[in-house]
This record gives C-alpha cells, structure tokens and sequence, in this order.
C-alpha cells in the first residue's frame, strides 16, 4: 500500500484518490513502462529492481481486482 501512495504523490492524482477505475487505469500504464523499461535493462541489479517494480505494482493492481470479484455478487442497481 506504501506504493501506492508514493505513486499518487508522484502522480499528484489525489483528487481522483477515489475513482478506482481511474487508479487501475494509472496503475496500468505504469506497470507496462515498467515491464518496457525491464526489457531494456542491461544489468542484473537494473533488472531485478524493475522486477521487484513489476511485483509491487501487480499486487496493487491485485487489489483492486479481489475488491472487485468480492463486489460482484451484490447488486448495487438502483433502478428497482
């Protein structure tokens, strides 16, 4: 989560903190910088920082996707 939080600092999205599907959309193109970024490296040690990079960013992505598998059996239509 302390990723996160660098990321919207960095980002300066806080006033889109609370649109989840604007964070997976940032949280997205960061982490695919990050694999072209990865894939360009030259040394092991650029390499292995890209990948830990990598790790975090799709365990943030992760959570969001387990929030919303766990949201999708309750019915929030307000149309009834």
């Amino acid at each position: 989560m302390l990723q996160y939080f660098q990321y919207v600092r960095r980002h300066k999205i806080i006033g889109d903190i609370v649109d989840p599907e604007k964070i997976m959309t940032e949280l997205a193109k960061e982490l695919n910088v990050a694999l072209k970024s990865m894939s360009k490296a030259k040394t092991i040690e650029d390499k292995v920082t890209y990948s830990e990079v990598v790790k975090n960013l799709c365990e943030s992505l992760g959570v969001f996707l387990e929030l919303a598998s766990n949201m999708m059996p309750f019915d929030f239509d307000m149309d009834e």
